[in-house]
């Protein structure tokens, strides 16, 4: 059988495996394995069969001879092993002689039959690794009948010569890799570009010299196995496997189980030995953050606004009480401890935008506010308060990614640039804004306005373009990291996910309950996984991004929930703001024992289903 695009002419008894009476055949002493492979000759002895028949003389009577002829014919009428069957028996001999288990590899390839690889393959893999050059070389004319593309044996003839040339030049044989750059190399006609770089080494005075410049780790087993691993990948599956295959699927597999859980809020790592793999890859809902860790009350009526710092270090919160408070996250305890009071906000502080470098704070208010605040939270003095006039009103800002810059404005028609003492850089006149987002090229700045729309401006050429188009009000949006996607809530309808380069709706996410309230959600978690938003009852609702249904309903403020933030910096941190006039705090399930911890009051129900 011709196995993965093995080439024309190839006996097909090298390449399958059949599991057939040669299993029982013992491999020739001080040779190469059955699997391909060069090893020890296991002391001259035979690798007996599977089959549990014994290895002693016969007995000599017609009883044994007639079952022993029997079993022989029933080995015969074994069907040959499936594809995926040998896929996996060559995998595992892989692995196993990368341990170094040679013996086990050969009895395990002479009992099924297998060859692990193509003895053409052994053979050049060998003579790569002892850096024979030519009888390399030699190798390609064998596997170029193969090898799915011909024309692949100029590129690996191109990556054997180049190894051939470091390696003389890191000897000091100058005249040699010489020869082989304008004999060997450049005749070939492939890659110009690297044969004149290549030429440049000559120019190296010494070996660190070169191998710093070239970017190779020298002569030795370490450059010619990353070589081989190039080569590789002209060679069809079937002649020769890539390199370490099953630690490559085992690691696809723990990354795609880790993709597909819901609550999996922590970095991924791509270490196996990090991971059991006995067992399939569960986080426990007891490990996000569904439960209260605090519940702060120092405001005195209702908080409109909470953001962390980009750093996540502090928390800024926003109220109807004319006040900002700035909030100290320990960062052993996540607990939250008040740090400073920022006051004299006469309308209340319904927005509130950190700088870059989270030196200031500019703090907004509601509909009927013409006045900005910029505060330096480093000494909690106020550096700017802004009115360009009484008629103006300032609901939302955002921040220049240089951080001498803003934007700001509102819907009587005020959209202003302006710089740290609020000086007016630029303005944009007619323009009913309802939520504003500077993107991270500095230049363009998105705006919800009145027309159910977000659109880009573009201050520097002054031109603008339609970006998102809803048919309700965007009450909100924010942006993720990346820049590519835009969180809105908008009325009557909802949490909705677009992606800013498509200009496409991507996802409603369901359950919450959004009327004509402001409700600002968020982006969060490890990699901006999970989707947050506060809802007119009375719950934070999280999603998972790809999900339209909510992972999990947050209970315990008693009034609408306004704003939701989630710690960049802190995966299990989140914090909600409520018109019942407390923050609430929220982190994993606390350290108890199973029983309580099951019994805890907090309702983070489950949605998935």
């Amino acid at each position: 059988m011709q196995a993965n695009g093995a080439g024309q002419g190839q006996d097909s008894s090298e390449l399958s495996c059949l599991n057939s009476a040669q299993n029982g055949e013992s491999s020739s002493a001080g040779g190469t394995h059955s699997n391909g492979l060069l090893s020890s000759t296991d002391n001259g002895n035979s690798v007996g069969t599977s089959n549990g028949s014994s290895a002693g003389p016969a007995s000599g009577t017609s009883a044994s001879s007639a079952a022993s002829g029997s079993e022989v014919g029933s080995l015969k009428k074994k069907k040959r092993l499936s594809q995926a069957e040998e896929d996996v028996i060559r995998l595992i001999g892989q692995h196993l002689h990368g341990l170094g288990l040679n013996q086990t590899v050969d009895l395990l390839m002479q009992e099924s039959g297998c060859r692990l690889e193509h003895s053409s393959a052994t053979k050049f893999r060998n003579h790569v690794m002892e850096g024979e050059w030519d009888k390399a070389e030699n190798d390609l004319n064998e596997l170029r009948a193969l090898m799915h593309s011909p024309n692949a044996i100029v590129r690996m003839k191109f990556l054997l010569l180049q190894q051939k040339y470091l390696e003389y030049l890191e000897d000091g044989k100058v005249l040699e890799a010489l020869q082989v750059l304008r004999g060997e190399l450049t005749p070939l006609k492939y890659n110009t570009d690297r044969i004149h770089v290549l030429s440049g080494y000559l120019m190296c005075s010494h070996a660190e010299d070169l191998k710093a410049k070239a970017e190779w780790e020298g002569k030795g087993t370490a450059s010619r196995c990353r070589l081989l691993d190039k080569l590789q990948t002209y060679l069809p599956p079937s002649v020769m496997l890539p390199p370490r295959r099953m630690q490559t699927l085992l690691r696809q597999a723990v990354e795609l189980q880790r993709d597909r859980c819901l609550y999996h809020n922590t970095k991924l790592d791509s270490n196996l030995d990090s991971v059991s793999l006995l067992l399939d890859h569960v986080c426990s809902r007891k490990q996000f953050p569904c439960y209260t860790q605090q519940i702060l009350t120092e405001h005195c009526n209702e908080v409109w606004f909470c953001k962390f710092s980009n750093d996540g270090t502090k928390l800024a919160t926003g109220s109807k009480d004319t006040t900002v408070i700035i909030w100290q996250v320990d960062p052993e305890s996540h607990q939250l401890k008040l740090l400073r009071t920022l006051e004299g906000h006469a309308y209340g502080v319904s927005y509130l935008a950190w700088s870059p470098d989270d030196t200031y704070l500019i703090a907004c208010g509601p509909d009927d506010c013409s006045e900005l605040w910029l505060w330096n939270v480093q000494t909690g003095e106020l550096r700017t308060k802004m009115s360009q006039s009484h008629e103006d009103s300032l609901t939302s800002v955002a921040w220049n990614p240089d951080g001498k810059r803003f934007v700001t404005g509102g819907q009587r028609g005020q959209f202003y640039q302006c710089d740290l003492d609020g000086n007016l850089l630029d303005s944009w006149e007619g323009v009913r804004v309802q939520c504003l987002w500077c993107l991270g090229d500095g230049r363009a700045v998105l705006a919800s306005d009145t027309h159910q729309r977000i659109r880009g401006y573009n201050f520097e050429d002054l031109t603008d373009r339609n970006i998102v188009q809803e048919d309700h009000p965007i009450m909100s949006f924010t942006v993720s990291k990346n820049g590519r996607l835009a969180l809105l809530n908008v009325a009557t309808q909802g949490v909705h996910l677009w992606d800013l380069q498509d200009r496409v709706l991507v996802r409603k996410y369901q359950g919450v309950t959004q009327g004509f309230y402001t409700i600002h959600s968020c982006f969060g978690g490890h990699n901006e996984d999970f989707i947050a938003s506060g809802s007119e009852d009375h719950k934070v609702y999280i999603w998972h991004r790809r999900g339209e249904l909510p992972i999990a309903e947050l209970t315990g403020h008693t009034r609408t929930v306004n704003c939701v933030s989630w710690n960049p910096a802190i995966p299990g941190l989140m914090a909600s703001a409520s018109d019942d006039g407390t923050v609430r705090v929220w982190g994993p399930a606390p350290f108890l024992d199973t029983q309580e911890a099951d019994g805890l009051t907090e309702n983070c129900s489950n949605m998935d289903s």
